[in-house]
């Protein structure tokens, strides 16, 4: 199963002898579902066993749908025409100009507007029905490949800022022991010159020393970085909807990621610290349009 986007447009026309129905749907990022039908009222009994269609197919999204129709013209308005409004129309018109003296003139094509048509169940006509869910059928096909599509896109996306993320944390990697063996280096000098001057406890020292260099570890939080990376490949690659749980992975790298700018001072380290953060942005802007 692919992973889709939440943006998508799906579009789809289709026609019989007797009519032409257009179906559109369009979708954008939404933390659930929500759908929107704008259609002619006659279609209403109908919306029910559309939006199931929508909802076995995708999981999250705000949805807008339109439905239009029209009767194919070049056989409808004639046969449509209703006699007995058009002989009352003409009736009245002929004994309203009698009446005021008037010089006025009909056309015939002024009886083909919709008030002179015989009115039509439409929405008992099979043949409208079946037209309407052919093109929503066939909207919903294109709608969803075009969600696939673009979820294939934000895939990349990530993938290429994960790729820049770990190039930075390789250099993290690097620098921790050196930041750490400089660190106790320090400390240790600290010790040498004010050892006789303030009679330092040595073993209480380096017992602090230890304890202060465990603090500032950040071997755990790369441990779980690893850990966590694994985890954002195995969702992107294994497809379905990923979006929430790709979500929840870029918070915990955050805070893996923070902690180890608090922990150090080195200047490698911090500037490593702060384009991972900026990677981590740029994969969470993606997941957001990500079902």
């Amino acid at each position: 199963m692919s992973i889709q986007s939440m943006t998508g447009f799906g579009r789809a026309e289709n026609h019989n002898e007797n009519y032409q129905a257009t179906v559109e749907i369009k979708s954008v990022n939404n933390r659930y579902k929500d759908f929107r039908f704008k259609m002619p009222s006659l279609f209403n009994f109908m919306e029910m066993d559309l939006k199931k269609i929508l909802l076995n197919e995708f999981k999250r999204g705000s949805f807008e749908i339109f439905i239009g129709f029209k009767a194919l013209e070049e056989k409808s308005k004639l046969a449509s025409l209703d006699l007995e409004k058009v002989n009352a129309f003409v009736e009245l018109f002929n004994n309203k100009v009698d009446s005021d003296k008037a010089s006025l003139q009909l056309s015939p094509v002024d009886f083909l507007r919709d008030e002179f048509l015989i009115e039509r169940d439409f929405a008992s006509d099979p043949e409208l029905i079946d037209i309407v869910q052919q093109s929503f059928r066939n909207a919903v096909n294109e709608f969803k490949e075009s969600r696939s599509i673009e979820g294939e896109k934000l895939v990349a996306v990530i993938k290429d800022y994960k790729t820049k993320y770990e190039n930075y944390v390789a250099v993290v990697h690097e620098q921790k022991d050196q930041v750490k063996e400089a660190l106790e280096e320090k400390l240790k000098q600290r010790f040498s010159e004010y050892s006789k001057e303030l009679k330092i406890d040595e073993p209480r020292y380096l017992q602090e020393v230890i304890y202060y260099l465990e603090k500032l570890d950040i071997s755990e939080e790369l441990d779980r970085i690893s850990v966590h990376l694994s985890k954002l490949d195995s969702l992107v690659n294994g497809g379905g909807e990923v979006g929430r749980q790709l979500d929840f992975l870029i918070q915990e790298l955050n805070r893996e990621t923070n902690t180890i700018g608090s922990k150090s001072n080195n200047q490698n380290v911090s500037e490593s610290v702060v384009q991972m953060k900026v990677c981590l942005e740029k994969i969470r802007e993606q997941t957001l349009n990500l079902e």
